[in-house]
């Protein structure tokens, strides 16, 4: 739930923010609306029409253009939320699952290759700890920090078929925030997962859309309901929840006998 305006001042990172109708998008809308500063990072020059749409309503961003997965992009993300003010609040790796111009992947295991497996883990869960990892210190010295990693169901919960790599990438992100969040707690730090279901998203498939339907509410989330967990979980009032998993659902991790309706 929203707090008003009691980021006022702060500085908030969120990766992977580049599409219009995504969960990075719509995370950095919600810290902007209650006074942060955001960063936004993605992989191409259309995190600065993200900005623009941010700035065109009197909130306060940046973007800047970075591909995670190479060597030192996440220490310059960092870096560049450091200079807005000295200082950097928030940091909500988002970034993950596909990029522009990348397809999923849908293979068994015996057909998936180890190009794929890597990839995978690069994307998924690499980048996260690089941006992390840059982002610790600097919120360690001024004790106070708010991480939030944006794991998934999928994983951590459920499965679906077809992507190994990519299970195991998020499943691995919630043992990352532990070992983090245990790391850090006595510095001011708290660190935390949320794993959003199936979500309305701009590019979300027709086949999610469709299990969407058959969850308990009858339909996938929006980007805007995993934003409030986010926002919740990155406020100063947050400051006793650490190394935990909040999963945004709809209730979808609940049934054992998906034949039963209310």
């Amino acid at each position: 739930m929203s707090t008003g305006s009691s980021l006022e001042g702060q500085v908030a990172l969120v990766t992977g923010a580049g599409n219009a109708g995504g969960l990075g998008f719509a995370i950095a809308r919600a810290l902007a609306a209650d006074g942060a500063t955001v960063v936004l990072s993605a992989t191409t020059e259309r995190i600065f029409a993200r900005v623009a749409e941010l700035t065109a309503v009197g909130y306060s961003a940046v973007g800047v253009v970075a591909d995670l997965m190479l060597p030192g992009a996440g220490e310059r993300v960092v870096t560049t939320a450091l200079a807005v003010a000295g200082r950097m609040d928030i940091c909500v790796n988002n970034a993950g699952m596909t990029a522009v111009g990348i397809d999923p992947v849908d293979a068994d295991l015996e057909l998936t290759t180890d190009a794929q497996w890597h990839d995978g883990l690069e994307r998924n869960l690499t980048t996260c700890f690089a941006v992390t990892r840059a982002a610790v210190p600097a919120m360690r010295r001024r004790g106070y920090g708010r991480i939030v990693n944006i794991a998934s169901t999928s994983g951590p919960v459920q499965v679906f078929h077809g992507d190994v790599a990519y299970h195991a990438a998020k499943a691995g992100m919630v043992g990352f925030t532990r070992a983090v969040a245990l790391e850090t707690a006595g510095h001011g730090i708290t660190v935390n997962a949320v794993a959003p279901g199936w979500i309305a998203s701009g590019t979300q498939p027709e086949g999610e859309r469709t299990a969407g339907l058959l969850s308990p509410m009858g339909r996938s989330g929006t980007p805007a309901e995993v934003a409030a967990a986010v926002r919740f979980l990155a406020d100063a009032s947050a400051s006793y929840i650490t190394g935990q998993l909040l999963v945004v659902d709809g209730g979808n991790s609940l049934p054992e006998d998906r034949s039963w309706r209310p």
